[in-house]
């Protein structure tokens, strides 16, 4: 029995969660998946209802689960950044939950901003570290709203912190067993500490002979993510950029609203979570676009072990972005829970012609 934290959080969240979690127990009914959910209710309304954020008997409890499906985290009624912090970065921070791990994949040309660029030329991972960089939230502001205001950031990583990722982002490049290749992606030009990456990761390579790699520079690394997607097959790099450059990537597969990504500890309780913001002017519209959650339940039951649930809800969603049964990856275009429906709808059908 896997037991799963749930927590739908603000905005579209709830909606898109709700849709996540019917194509779970359609999957759970093929597959003979067990699970047993537990909601939790922290985010805005609760926040502003009781003023607590989020309480470390929550992440307690979280600590004992099998896995965390997240639904989306903000609301302008609060303070920017207060509730992310509190939530998101807890549950990242508390749990040790090291990487971020974000597919980027086509499934439908149609999808793709760029020109003749298919499927077969965009796939690959991004392994992004998670509990480091600019993130940590060392630094601060004096002398605020003076001329002579003074804002500081520092950016931390440690042998270890690296190390630990870079090992996972060629462990990766392994059961992918695609290009076998791993790029490191950094700015250790101009960010001279950024040598500890280039360091570290000779020497992980050095383990791995079975392993090509490659390096760019981020600004080039977007560059020629969006010029030649297919050098890239398993990328690692630092918290920030690992955040600009999956945004990035989402847009080449169609957009937000299919993006989603795994906040890990390899062997522990993991989040699962899509990509896309809290988006509170659909709040209650049934407009939202719940594929990125779909996609998270996707990546929590590989983590769990349900391969074969895996890739029922994968074959689904890809059949229905080809098929145009989903025509869009846009808020407004499907009604939420007709897109569910959808994907219910194929892993049925995917189901009942496998016997």
């Amino acid at each position: 029995m896997h037991n799963i934290a749930v927590l739908p959080g603000d905005g579209i969240g709830e909606e898109v969660v709700r849709e996540a979690l019917r194509v779970l127990e359609t999957v759970a009914a093929v597959t003979g998946f067990r699970y047993r959910l537990e909601h939790y209710p922290y985010g805005a309304e609760h926040y502003l209802k009781t003023r607590e954020t989020f309480p470390d008997s929550a992440l307690r409890e979280m600590r004992d689960q099998s896995a965390i499906l997240l639904g989306a985290i903000g609301d302008p009624r609060v303070e920017t950044g207060m509730l992310e912090r509190a939530i998101i970065g807890g549950i990242r921070f508390g749990l040790d939950l090291y990487v971020n791990l974000r597919p980027i994949k086509l499934y439908a040309e149609h999808l793709c901003p760029l020109k003749e660029v298919t499927p077969a030329q965009l796939d690959l991972v991004v392994v992004r570290e998670n509990t480091e960089g600019a993130y940590v939230g060392l630094g601060g502001i004096m002398k605020r709203d003076t001329s002579n205001e003074v804002a500081v950031c520092n950016m931390v990583w440690t042998r270890e912190g690296v190390e630990r990722v870079v090992r996972y982002a060629f462990e990766a490049a392994r059961r992918r067993g695609k290009a076998k290749r791993v790029t490191l992606v950094d700015k250790a030009n101009a960010i001279r500490p950024m040598d500890l990456w280039t360091r570290t990761f000779a020497r992980v390579a050095a383990e791995y002979p079975d392993i090509q790699t490659d390096h760019a520079y981020i600004d080039a690394g977007c560059m020629w993510l969006v010029k030649n997607p297919e050098w890239f097959d398993v990328v690692v790099t630092d918290n920030l950029f690992g955040d600009i450059m999956t945004d990035l990537g989402a847009m080449l597969q169609g957009g937000l609203g299919i993006a989603a990504s795994g906040n890990l500890h390899p062997g522990q309780v993991s989040m699962f979570e899509p990509i896309h913001g809290s988006a509170p002017k659909y709040k209650g519209q049934n407009k939202a676009c719940p594929v990125a959650a779909i996609m998270a339940i996707q990546m929590m039951l590989d983590y769990l072990g349900d391969g074969e649930g895996a890739t029922l809800i994968e074959s689904a969603v890809a059949n229905a972005l080809r098929t145009r049964k989903i025509p869009s990856l846009s808020a407004g275009k499907l009604p939420t829970d007709r897109a569910g429906d959808i994907v219910i709808e194929e892993i049925k059908a995917q189901a009942a012609a496998a016997g």
